[in-house]
């Protein structure tokens, strides 16, 4: 349908919309045609020009013809062996008809081009079969076949979504970034032979609790980061290494190894918690996935402790404390934290030396570990007395936090809504949630801005928990209506006005929070489809551990025979997210006049689901 005939349409369906257009187009055309046959009239009222031409004698028998002329059949004349005539004219539609058929159309159109793979051109038209609702002037609740047509389509449309997995929304993880071990830990650079007497002294200057060598490899990489690129590297973490400090500080010293340790997690991610190695190694410790459950560090569809940074600083302090004890060198502990414990021990075995430098010297590690260990130290002589090798950075300054259980399920929009603060800063002070949505378990622990839990608290009492993966808060601007809101999110001004118990046409002041009670398919509230490719090294336990689901199901689920899976499969899981629709929402404290607040069902019945991104 074109946008112009839509506009029509949507101006309204008396005598200035649609249909009235049609019918005026109707008799334009009529009034058209009666005034060409009256022209035609008038013109042959006119003495008529004409040219002399010598008569011709008639022929035999015409004159006889002339005095009895045939008789024609009465009009209109019509063909037998034609069917039945066309009106020209375009039919005009009835109202609701004709916005059931649009929606329905541009419904069927978003699923063919989802089904394609097509999904910016699905969305467009879903969005437009749920606008063509909203902004028809019909209200979805007074007709009952509008308002299944409508809850269908929303539903419908919600499901889609979630398979969908858009770029941005909730169920799509957040975006990794390089680490910054793989800028630098296999290339080798020139030595400067000025900065080894430096170096040395520099060294000798400064306190340390691991013993700090100044050779040409420490020297190479320490000609490295006083280079425009390196410089970067270094600067970078240790202004992010503020935010971090303490904590890590506490954590070591409680774990009970060398504080020195922490030139590592700069080395390893320059303490960007999201950091994501080419080995698949994340978080500023740089987990690798089986090594940080072997020491408690959850992954599942929802979170990923790796990125948790103080969770993931005190697996990284225990597993250094063990390889500390395996080896008793933390030259060797350090380098089987980057390439395993198997890797070393086998490299001693095989030259007898249990000395990291003399494995170097006779290639017994991999290339990658050979300079991991040079690289921490050069990062640690820089970081002790970053004014000696000309670096000026100001630290980043520990965000203090407020902590709260929300004990299931909610969107960090809603958090963020609630609050008053950007979904950002909600994601940077919990990294290792995956999605815009904390997971449906009790002790979960979400950070919040300092001084913030106490009005979290008390403004998300007004929602229902089961509601906190679906609906949201909005804060009324300037000149905006019910109206305007409700096409914001889908949901109409009706189902806003009762969670919030307002009356239908009431005037809203700017800087107000009203709830918007969107909904969701009952069928989507408690399992969303998830496809998952099988990996190295995973079991069937172990993607049901990581998804949070019965191993039994996942079974079922893809109707396995057995519980071996193989590297290379997809498995359907069916994740766990919200809890399915019960109680309204707690009315808005307002004023005693306002009628009483609406039944879940009858907010519900006419709203729209914004999607759970």
């Amino acid at each position: 349908m074109t946008g112009a005939l839509r506009g029509t349409y949507h101006g309204g369906m008396g005598h200035g919309g649609m249909e009235g257009r049609m019918k005026r187009l109707a008799m334009g055309l009529l009034l058209a045609a009666a005034g060409l046959a009256l022209a035609g009239c008038e013109d042959a009222g006119k003495k008529p020009v004409q040219a002399r031409v010598p008569a011709l004698a008639p022929a035999a028998g015409a004159v006889a013809q002339q005095a009895a002329p045939a008789e024609l059949a009465a009009l209109p004349l019509t063909s037998p062996s034609r069917g039945a005539l066309v009106s020209l004219l375009p039919a005009v539609p009835g109202g609701k008809d004709y916005l059931i058929a649009q929606v329905q159309a541009k419904f069927a159109s978003g699923e063919q081009n989802f089904k394609a793979g097509h999904l910016e051109a699905a969305r467009r038209d879903f969005d437009d079969a749920v606008d063509w609702m909203l902004e028809s002037g019909y209200d979805p609740n007074g007709d009952p076949k509008l308002s299944e047509l409508f809850r269908h389509v929303v539903d419908s449309v919600y499901t889609y979504e979630l398979q969908a997995f858009r770029a941005g929304d909730g169920f799509s993880e957040a975006p990794a970034v390089p680490a910054a071990i793989d800028e630098v830990a296999e290339m080798t650079f020139p030595v400067d032979p000025r900065l080894k007497e430096r170096a040395e002294q520099a060294a000798k200057n400064i306190s340390h609790d691991l013993p700090l060598t100044v050779n040409d490899e420490v020297l190479s990489f320490l000609n490295f980061f006083q280079t425009p690129r390196g410089r970067v590297i270094v600067e970078t973490g240790l202004s992010r290494a503020g935010r971090y400090r303490e904590m890590i500080a506490r954590v070591l010293r409680e774990e009970g190894v060398p504080q020195d340790l922490i030139y590592l997690a700069q080395a390893e991610s320059a303490f960007q918690p999201l950091a994501l190695s080419r080995a698949g190694a994340r978080g500023i410790w740089q987990f690798v996935a089986y090594r940080g459950h072997e020491y408690g560090l959850a992954h599942t569809w929802w979170i990923d402790e790796r990125q948790d940074p103080e969770k993931a600083t005190r697996a990284a302090a225990q597993h250094l404390r063990d390889l500390y004890g395996m080896f008793g060198d933390w030259y060797l502990a350090m380098a089987a934290y980057n390439c395993g414990p198997g890797n070393v021990q086998k490299g001693i075995e095989r030259t007898g030396y249990a000395d990291f430098w003399e494995l170097y010297k006779r290639n017994a590690l991999p290339r990658e570990t050979k300079n991991y260990v040079p690289i921490i130290l050069a990062l640690t002589l820089i970081a002790k007395d970053a004014a000696h090798y000309n670096i000026v950075v100001e630290p980043e300054k520990p965000v203090p936090t407020d902590v709260v259980k929300p004990g299931r399920a909610i969107d960090l929009r809603l958090v963020a809504e609630t609050i008053d603060v950007d979904v950002e800063t909600l994601r940077a002070l919990n990294p290792a949630l995956l999605r815009l949505a904390t997971p449906d378990d009790p002790s979960y622990q979400l950070h919040l801005p300092q001084g913030s839990a106490e009005r979290f608290s008390a403004e998300i009492a007004d929602i229902p928990p089961d509601k906190w993966v679906s609906w949201r808060r909005h804060r009324v601007e300037a000149g905006e209506t019910l109206t305007s809101i409700g096409k914001k999110y889908r949901v109409t001004a009706a189902a806003i006005a009762d969670a919030n118990n307002l009356e239908r046409n009431e005037a809203l002041e700017a800087g107000e929070k009203l709830i918007i009670p969107a909904t969701q398919p009952q069928a989507e509230t408690k399992r969303r489809l998830v496809s998952y490719r099988v990996r190295r090294g995973d079991t069937l336990g172990g993607i049901a551990d990581r998804f949070s689901v019965n191993a039994e199901d996942l079974r079922k689920w893809n109707r396995l025979k057995s519980n071996h899976v193989s590297r290379g499969m997809v498995l359907r899981v069916y994740t766990i997210g919200g809890a399915p629709e019960a109680s309204p929402a707690r009315a808005r404290r307002k004023s005693p006049t306002k009628k009483p607040q609406a039944s879940a069902a009858s907010a519900a019945s006419g709203t729209a689901a914004a999607s759970h991104n």
